[in-house]
């Protein structure tokens, strides 16, 4: 089962450069990721999402090869191709794979305008390692999916990190 974490940021860059440090993780694998996902509150209070798959992008070049086949099929590949690439888009855009995204936009309200959250749904990690990579861009835990103890104590990791990671920085 994975684990969903919203961390805020003060800023766009830095949910950014956080989303990138976890996918650098995942390429170590020291953590498992099933999305990843950076919320923005523009300054006029619009939300937008920053997802690390274009499901749409994924859907029309699928299904413009798709089409392609077919359509070499009944001797029009071209036609195949631009069909099939417009309804792949068309589904790509209506599929949501990882976290919710009405979900994040919800969250995403409760942040202050000009400022930013990281969405990670987590599916392994290796906490000691994860935790301080992770802890050094600072941030604050607004949500999570496990239970009150364990957040505590995530919490309490967190903040051990970054107490460590003070001094050497200093």
């Amino acid at each position: 089962m994975s684990n969903l974490f919203a961390i805020a940021y003060p800023d766009l860059a830095t949910a950014q450069a956080v989303r990138n440090e976890a996918v650098g993780l995942q390429k170590q694998r020291l953590i498992e990721l099933e999305d990843a996902v950076v919320v923005e509150r523009r300054e006029d209070g619009r939300i937008k999402l920053h997802q690390q798959v274009s499901t749409t992008g994924a859907g029309a070049a699928s299904g413009a090869v798709w089409g392609g086949v077919i359509g070499l099929l009944f001797f029009m590949p071209i036609i195949g191709a631009a069909v099939g690439g417009a309804a792949g888009a068309a589904v790509g855009a209506t599929t949501d794979i990882g976290v919710d995204d009405d979900f994040m936009r919800q969250v995403g309200q409760h942040l202050q305008p000009g400022t930013a959250a990281v969405f990670l749904l987590v599916r392994t990690a290796t906490a000691d390692k994860v935790v301080p990579a992770l802890a050094r861009y600072g941030g604050r835990i607004i949500q999570t999916s496990l239970s009150a103890e364990a957040e505590a104590e995530l919490k309490a990791t967190v903040e051990a990190s970054r107490a460590q990671a003070a001094p050497a920085s200093a």
